[in-house]
């Protein structure tokens, strides 16, 4: 059995773990020059997905502490997110009444 390694290369997984680099610049920049709040949802998605991203391209060449890293952001992420649709669905509620 062929493994996903042998089908893609490692330099595909590479490329994956730049892009996501590419996205946690691209996310730092847009909050330094105010084209995303650091409390929006999409910030956190961003993130995220850039975790992720960074979390695939080090199946190549593994280190536990960055992929420790990358959980973390992963997790913290997801919690972010569900925290601010909570927030906004309490607000949608309380507008009702």
């Amino acid at each position: 059995m062929d493994s996903v390694f042998d089908f893609y290369g490692p330099t595909f997984f590479d490329a994956i773990g730049i892009a996501g680099f590419g996205l946690y610049v691209l996310n730092y920049t847009m909050l330094t020059f105010q084209r995303v709040k650091s409390e929006s949802i999409i910030y956190f998605v961003i993130n995220g997905c850039a975790a992720c991203m960074v979390l695939v391209g080090l199946t190549n060449a593994f280190n536990l502490a960055a992929a420790m890293i990358q959980i973390f952001f992963i997790c913290i992420s997801c919690v972010a997110i569900l925290v601010r649709l909570r927030e906004r669905h309490l607000a949608k509620t309380q507008l009702q009444y």
